[in-house]
């Protein structure tokens, strides 16, 4: 099509509109060169209308677009040098913008400025996702930009407009950088220079964050002398910040032990704005310094300060009135609620914590404090925690170790709301659980189930109740409509843990408490839970088990043994030495303590741990036939004859008097043999008497000189003449109500109890038998050792 140029034209713009042809048909248009071009421009392109053809006019063979679609002297295919300017005020084409110098001093000012606030900002964003040393260096380099900035404009004449806001921006950024890195020198020389400009309006409050820095570094009298001297520079009118620096000075003064001096503040504060905090904060000093009437008008300070939070009724929402559904609908869980929430429950934790600090203190018993502290509760607007410090009081009760306390304490909510009772029922369940009454902890979990189906603790006491009764599958399905309730509920995963073990289900087990690990990580008894049947695997879990739990002597003793079984019995030693030193009683330690010193032949270090297993089972003959044995091994024949004498004895006693008692006719021959060893016995410690008095005199002899050979052969003659007195009397008299057995009646075999001894090395060759000068003599009874 055409572009046809209508500014200089005079005739009608609208002339021929009318001068349609109803003769024209489909042949003829498309035989029509101006109606082909305008289908192919933006108007010929849109979809087809109903009717069967579009309607065109003409001008002399020059075609015109319908106003109605399109704009008069406008064409989608435009010649080049055509402009639409139907009114002819058309000048040509306009200049092409003028580029900016940026070489100019000015231009440069503009430039750096921008780039100092980016920065800055760039910094802020650093510190907001925890890139400390980041938003420091962002925040040095600001600095660095920020002084040639002021160069640039000193040196262009511009310094009066030097801008004091970027200024104070820059040097302030820099210091809370600073002091986020925790290198406080710095941060405190760049808020003096901020303070000490005068050109900076309202610097003087910046001494509160210097004040902070000095308590971190517990400077406290440095920090009250910077907080006071922020509190003279703010002004009245800003009441709420000087309530927060009022509340840092109290704080300060606890930290330094001054209760009165916080105490000041603290009042002052309660009397001004007073809030939660404060008020809890004054309970305490006053608890500090024993001031029991003081303490209750505090509490009761503290459950009527106003929280500022609208009733809960209007998040309802309403059936009759929807756009009201539907804001509440949309501010039910918003940013205001949260914030309200959170507040309450703090107030009810700084409530809960001082009833519990104040109610041993502030009557003659623990129940009368609490009981006032309730009652007061019960009046406030707090009123819905008067059940939990009900149920917190036999929870004190139970840590106590008052149980009957503790019982009748919650017994009495069984007729409250659902909330509270199963809540006391839990409790109670646990209560009997623990004092392995079954029946009862299974009808109070039922309680509690009944009261809150979705309690998780409720849950697992019943599971608890069930397993003890070995029914395994139905306790997995408790623990697990637990976890399905409170998802975090790290006592029924671990009890699930259990039970799938019982059912031997290893897999789901291992499961339950590696899910369990990965939520506690320093867990001893998750960790210990996971040894597999791998013993490297389980050497290492154990290892993981020490690292938390240094002194565990079970841990210890299962490392120890792991490490046997894999045949390193050095690593094995150290375990169950460590073990046995934080627990001297394991038995099973001190058995294998024993046998490994004498398998490597130190029977003497054997014989105190097989003396200490007597100790703790001297029912068990073999630990007393063990140390016999060491005894023998290790060539003290006296130690080992008097300690089997007395095994012997011993035993004989325990013969006769269970034939005695059951009627045998053997109690005869054990009461003769019972008789006979006691006489063994007593000659023997005769002997070992004689002896210890003779060795006694030698030494006194030998003090006072030698008295002679005569005298001394008299001496050893009549020591001689004593051992074999000594020999005789052991000899049985005639008149003794029993016989000497005959040699084939005498049964003189000995069994090592710890198994063959080993053959000890020979440490030189042996001496010939003709070479022995003593060899065809016979020792007399005077040479054998006592």
């Amino acid at each position: 099509m055409e572009n046809v140029h209508l500014a200089g034209e005079e005739e009608d713009l609208y002339s021929g509109y009318n001068d349609y042809n109803p003769t024209f048909d489909s042949e003829e248009l498309e035989n029509d060169v101006g109606f082909q071009q305008a289908v192919r421009t933006s108007h010929g392109r849109r979809p087809p209308v109903s009717t069967y053809y579009s309607v065109t006019s003409y001008f002399d063979g020059a075609a015109r677009p319908m106003t109605a679609v399109r704009a008069a002297g406008y064409t989608s295919s435009l010649t080049r040098g055509s402009t639409f300017d139907p009114l002819g005020q058309s000048k040509g084409p306009a200049p092409s913008l003028e580029a900016k110098n940026e070489d100019t001093p000015e231009e440069k000012i503009k430039i750096l400025e921008k780039k100092v606030n980016d920065l800055i900002e760039e910094s802020c964003m650093a510190q907001s996702i925890g890139a400390l040393q980041l938003a420091l260096e962002k925040a040095k380099e600001a600095g660095r930009k920020e002084r040639a900035l002021v160069r640039q404009r000193e040196q262009s004449g511009n310094a009066d407009h030097i801008n004091l806001d970027l200024t104070y921006s820059v040097l302030l950024n820099l210091a809370n950088q600073y002091a986020n890195n925790e290198m406080y020198p710095e941060a405190l020389n760049s808020y003096q220079v901020i303070v000490k400009n005068k050109m900076f309006s309202n610097a003087g409050r910046l001494k509160v964050n210097m004040a902070n820095i000095y308590v971190k570094q517990k400077n406290y009298p440095k920090a009250i002398k910077f907080y006071r001297m922020a509190l003279d520079q703010i002004s009245n009118a800003h009441k709420e910040m000087r309530i927060k620096i009022m509340q840092n000075i109290g704080v300060v003064f606890v930290r330094m032990g001054q209760y009165s001096d916080a105490i000041t503040s603290f009042e002052h504060i309660m009397s001004e704005s007073p809030n939660i905090k404060t008020g809890f904060n004054l309970i305490l000093c006053y608890y500090a310094i024993g001031d029991r009437e003081r303490m209750k008008k505090a509490f009761q300070k503290l459950i009527s300060v106003p929280l500022g939070i609208d009733d809960e009724d209007k998040y309802i929402p309403s059936n009759d009135d929807t756009d009201s559904s539907m804001v509440i609908e949309a501010i039910k869980n918003d940013k205001l609620h949260q914030m309200e929430r959170d507040l309450k429950v703090l107030a009810e934790k700084y409530i809960m914590t001082a009833a519990k600090l104040i109610a041993p203190a502030i009557e003659t018993s623990f129940a009368t404090g609490f009981d006032w502290c309730v009652d007061m509760v019960k009046n406030s607007q707090y009123v819905e925690l008067a059940n939990d410090l009900e149920i917190n009081k036999a929870i004190t009760y139970l840590r106590q170790k008052d149980f009957n306390q503790a019982v009748e304490t919650l017994k009495t909510f069984e007729k409250k709301d659902s909330r509270v009772k199963s809540a006391a029922a839990t409790n109670l369940s646990f209560l009997y659980f623990l004092e392995k009454d079954y029946d009862q902890a299974d009808r109070y979990a039922d309680l509690a189930m009944t009261a809150d189906r979705y309690n998780p603790a409720a849950l697992i006491n019943k599971g608890n109740t069930v397993f003890v009764k070995q029914d395994y599958e139905k306790a997995a399905e408790f623990y697990k409509e637990a976890l399905r309730n409170d998802s975090s509920c790290t006592e029924a995963l671990y009890n699930l843990g259990l039970t799938y073990k019982k059912l031997n289900r290893l897999e789901e087990a291992l499961d339950c408490f590696l899910k369990l690990h990965a939520i506690l990580r320093n867990s001893a008894q998750v960790m210990y839970q996971l040894l597999l049947e791998d013993p490297q695997q389980a050497i290492e879990w154990l290892i993981q088990v020490l690292s938390v739990t240094h002194t565990d002597p079970q841990a210890l003793a299962k490392l120890g043994e792991l490490y046997d079984g894999e045949g390193d019995k050095s690593q094995a030693f150290q375990y169950y030495y460590e073990s046995f030193r934080y627990f001297p009683s394991n038995i099973d330690v001190i058995e294998w303590l024993g046998a490994y010193y004498i398998e490597t032949q130190f029977c003497e270090k054997a014989i105190q741990y097989f003396e200490r297993a007597t100790l703790i089972q001297p029912t068990q003959v073999k630990w007393q036939l063990m140390v016999a044995s060491c005894y023998r091994r290790s060539g003290e024949n006296d130690s080992f004859l008097y300690l089997s004498w007395h095994i012997n004895i011993a035993c004989l006693r325990f013969l006769v008097r269970l034939c005695t008692d059951m009627g045998l006719k053997e109690v005869q021959d054990y009461a003769t043999k019972l008789k006979k060893a006691e006489k063994m016995k007593e000659i023997k410690e005769q002997r070992v008497k004689s002896g210890r008095e003779g060795s006694a005199r030698g030494r006194r002899e030998s003090r006072e000189g030698s008295a002679g050979s005569a005298d001394s052969g008299h001496s050893s003659n009549s020591t001689k003449g004593e051992r074999l007195s000594a020999k005789m009397r052991s000899l049985p008299g005639s008149n003794e109500p029993y016989e000497a057995s005959s040699p084939k009646e005498i049964d003189a075999s000995y069994v090592d109890p710890l198994g063959p001894q080993m053959e000890r090395p020979k440490t030189g060759a042996k001496r010939r038998v003709e070479d022995d000068d003593f060899a065809d003599e016979e020792l007399g009874d005077d040479l054998l050792p006592e």
